[in-house]
């Protein structure tokens, strides 16, 4: 960490390099949070920059022991953020987010637990193994989200986590190839088992029929989240509510996609293109203003 990253930062200074950030690493989550109001807007770039620089520290080179030392002192300066002692321009923007916001400390602790289980964790026995490890790196960051956007209801947190599980589903389902380059298999060791698909099949690349059927199942359970998650749009006001909807309706096209494809996630990353992240941006901003209208994932 650098000298820089420790220094006194003012508080529009730490806003700037904090859009910056997001705007350089967002991807499609610039595509909604240019939808809400100023205010949000700055403090979800914040949100999201002390994600991205925590994931960062731990995304190198160095050793094991070497990362997990770099997150104790993540979990440091996160405490120091919450006694108002924060330094350098993420955690100075954050102090002020947390603060102005009433954001639990628990849910970033989550977030960075959730990066400890990526560094000693490979593989997950069962569903609630994964469940657990879903909740800490996106439904965490999803009730931290909705707290920035503004509720009423206790029941949206609900949603907000299932949100996020669907998300993270998504995304292990898309970079199966990719997890695997690292050494890593997030879908359940017992459903592996269940569908008679082994890791020298997944090593392969080979896209079978146990393969499919085990995505097949794993992409009915993210719509089920999916399904539950986008009822949290109701309870959000009709900008942050334009937000979640891009989000989610970029990701269930993920998943619309994965099943196009066949679920063949060896051979190209799916993607949706620019034109279609702007054509989602437009309709969610447009029924934002009628929740209930919001298309059912499913």
């Amino acid at each position: 960490m650098s000298e820089r990253e420790f220094a006194v930062i003012d508080l529009e200074t730490a806003y700037q390099e904090c859009q910056q950030i997001t705007r350089r690493e967002a991807r499609n989550f610039y595509y909604a949070f240019v939808l809400l109001p100023p205010a949000r807007r700055r403090a979800i770039y914040v949100a999201y920059a002390f994600c991205r620089y925590c994931d960062d520290a731990v995304d190198s080179e160095a050793s094991t022991e070497e990362k997990l030392a770099r997150l104790g002192e993540l979990r440091q300066l996160l405490e120091q953020c919450y006694q108002g002692q924060a330094s350098g321009p993420v955690f100075t923007g954050l102090s002020q987010v947390v603060r102005e916001y009433s954001i639990p400390r628990e849910y970033f602790g989550e977030v960075l637990s959730g990066m400890e289980a990526d560094l000693v964790k490979s593989r997950y026995q069962n569903f609630d193994e994964l469940r657990q490890y879903c909740y800490q790196v996106a439904s965490a960051v999803g009730l931290i989200c909705i707290h920035i956007f503004g509720f009423k209801d206790a029941r949206a947190e609900a949603h907000a986590i299932d949100l996020g599980l669907a998300m993270q589903l998504t995304n292990i389902a898309r970079d199966v190839k990719e997890d695997l380059a690292f050494g890593r298999i997030y879908l359940p060791q017992d459903e592996l088992a269940r569908f008679g698909c082994t890791e020298e099949d997944l090593l392969s690349g080979e896209v079978n029929d146990p393969f499919r059927e085990l995505m097949r199942f794993h992409t009915q359970r993210a719509r089920e989240y999916f399904h539950s998650g986008f009822q949290l749009l109701p309870y959000l006001n009709p900008r942050s509510r334009a937000c979640v909807g891009v989000l989610g309706r970029i990701y269930s096209g993920l998943l619309d996609r994965i099943e196009t494809a066949n679920y063949d996630v060896f051979n190209r990353r799916v993607s949706l293109s620019t034109s279609e992240k702007l054509a989602v941006m437009a309709q969610s901003w447009i029924v934002s203003m009628w929740p209930r209208r919001l298309p059912d994932p499913r």
